[in-house]
Formats: C-alpha cells, sequence, structure tokens
C-alpha cells in the first residue's frame, strides 16, 4: 500500500468512527477518538522537531502543560470572576477558545524559544538531559502553586465556548478537534516541502555541510523547535478542555515519553505517524487494560518490535518503506 493511501486512510477512518458512534448513540467512542485527535496532535508538534529535525526531545510534555495550564488559569478565573491581575491595569479571564489558543500557542513559544536558545546549545544526550531537565523544572513547579490546585489539579466546570458551535456536544467539539489536527497536518506537509524543510533535514543529516554553505544550523533548529512547542501547547490546550481537567501530571516525564511514543510507534518524520501511534496507543490502552493494569508491558513488547523490525514504524511496516 502506498503511504499516501494509507494516510487518507487512516484520517477517513479517525472521521467515521465518530460518526459511527455518533449514530449508534456512543458518547465514550466519540470522546476517545476526540483524545487520538488531540494526542496525535501533540506528536506532529514533537514530529517538527524530533522528525525533521532529528531533536530527541524528551521534555515536550511542558508545552504540553503549559498549553493546559493557560486554558486552566484563563477559565479558572473567568468561572470565579476575578481577575488575574488587578494593579495598573485590570487583566481578566476568558472561556473563549480563540483568545485560549492564541494565548497557549504565543506561551508555548515563547517557552520553547528560550528553552530551545540554552538546549540547542548541546547536542546527542545532553540535549536530551537538558530538556528533561527543563520539564521536570514545570512539573515540581505546578506541584508547589497552591494558587491553581498545587498537587490536586484545577477543575473547570463548563467546557469553554467556540463562536457557533455547541463544544459541550461531544461530535461537534471532535470535529473542532479533528479539523485542528488537518490543519497541523497540512501544514508539515507543506513545511516538509519547503526550503525551510529541506534545510531542517539537511541539518539533521550532515550540519557541517550546512554550516559550510552559510546557513546557521542554531538557528535553523531553534525556529523549527519553536513551533513544535506552539503546535504541541495548541494541543495541551485542547486536551485540558476535553477533560474540564488540569494537573502536573500534564508536565511529567511519562507525558513527554506518550508522545514520544506516538511518533516512533507511527513512524518518525512520517505524515500520519503520530496519528496512528495515537490511535493504537488508546486503542492498547482500552483494550489491554481492561485485561490486566500492568498493559504498559504488553505496549512495550510492542515497541520493541517496532524498533528492532520496523524501523519506519507502523507505517514504514504497511507501506514498506523504511525509516526516511
Amino acid at each position: 500500500m502506498r503511504e499516501r493511501h494509507l494516510n487518507i486512510l487512516v484520517l477517513a477512518l479517525l472521521a467515521a468512527v465518530p460518526l459511527w458512534a455518533y449514530v449508534s448513540d456512543e458518547p465514550f467512542t466519540i470522546t476517545l477518538s476526540t483524545k487520538v485527535a488531540i494526542l496525535a496532535l501533540a506528536g506532529v508538534g514533537l514530529n517538527f522537531a524530533l522528525g525533521l529535525g532529528g531533536l530527541v526531545s524528551l521534555g515536550h510534555a511542558m508545552f504540553f502543560g503549559i498549553g493546559g495550564y493557560a486554558m486552566g488559569i484563563l477559565a479558572s478565573h473567568a468561572q470565579s470572576y476575578t481577575p488575574i491581575y488587578d494593579g495598573l491595569f485590570v487583566l481578566e479571564g476568558t472561556k473563549s477558545m480563540l483568545v485560549i489558543w492564541l494565548v497557549a500557542v504565543l506561551a508555548g513559544a515563547m517557552a520553547a524559544l528560550v528553552i530551545g536558545a540554552l538546549s540547542l546549545r548541546t547536542t546527542g544526550v545532553y540535549f536530551i538531559m537538558i530538556t528533561l531537565a527543563f520539564g521536570q523544572m514545570f512539573y515540581y513547579f505546578t506541584i508547589s502553586w497552591p494558587a491553581y490546585g498545587g498537587e490536586d489539579g484545577l477543575s473547570i466546570y463548563v467546557r469553554n465556548g467556540f463562536p457557533g458551535l455547541n463544544t459541550l456536544d461531544p461530535i461537534q467539539f471532535f470535529a473542532l478537534c479533528y479539523g485542528i489536527l488537518l490543519i497541523a497536518l497540512y501544514f508539515f506537509w507543506r513545511l516538509e516541502r519547503a526550503p525551510f524543510g529541506l534545510v531542517l533535514k539537511a541539518s539533521r543529516q550532515n550540519p557541517l555541510r550546512v554550516t559550510t554553505v552559510g546557513l546557521g544550523v542554531y538557528r535553523i533548529q531553534l525556529i523549527a523547535f519553536v513551533m513544535s512547542g506552539a503546535v504541541t501547547a495548541l494541543a495541551g490546550a485542547l486536551f485540558a478542555d476535553l477533560n474540564r481537567f488540569v494537573s502536573p501530571s500534564m508536565f511529567s516525564w511519562q507525558t513527554s515519553g506518550e508522545i514520544m511514543i506516538f511518533v516512533i510507534l507511527g513512524g518518525i518524520a512520517r505524515l500520519c505517524g503520530p496519528v496512528i501511534g495515537a490511535a493504537v496507543f488508546i486503542l492498547l490502552e482500552q483494550i489491554l487494560g481492561d485485561l490486566s493494569q500492568f498493559w504498559h508491558i504488553y505496549l512495550g513488547m510492542l515497541l520493541l518490535v517496532v524498533v528492532l523490525f520496523a524501523k519506519g514504524g507502523l507505517t514504514g511496516l504497511i507501506t514498506r518503506r523504511g525509516a526516511s
């Protein structure tokens, strides 16, 4: 099967399953499909840095958490009718998804700019460790942040609003998340073929040669890291809206590991690799989770098989095309 046909099939299935669930009155299945779309979006964000740029970040949960807390802080203040800041000017909370997404994307991009500027001065295992360290710093900071729930997290009673949609309706909220995922995938597809994407891939394969022709590898990788952080933060805001809850676990290294699993399982640098990885992960969580509380063992075995025998992930296995 050609990869393009597989991508169309995967995206069609992701749209068809919740439509079937809507007709069959299965709201839980719609919620699971929404979760797949949001986690796939986080995987697409990581794929910018990991797939195209070769940046193995083990701290992407911090961007996911920043997006989640951007939603939680803005919505909680709007919910309690208390300003976020009341000094020289008054800063109010909001229940508007458009404003929350903008804040989440900007906050994620700003954090990625600062963290990337420091982390990209290292390479290899040092880059992995410094991104992990930043992620854990955010994790422990939110645990000790009592104003927004501390270790217990923060609950939002009503999902935020989007113009023209009833976001409390599961199928309409799924359509919103699915639409954003499609936009992100289209952006990834265009970026991969654009001159910037080609230079980014060249920076991953041979940074010395890229430097020799007068291009700045550090600046190229930093731009990719910022874009990656912004997309992952948007996914975090949607995930918090889905659950109407944010907690420090969104910043944990386990969350970073899960986002990376989506990409590796589906196929690194593959357009729909994160979508396939997220769907398989959620399916295993639901099916094997009912059989055993140690379902992560089976997930680990599957990941081992993929890494050892399918270098291009499940996408490469199905299309019989190795790692790109």
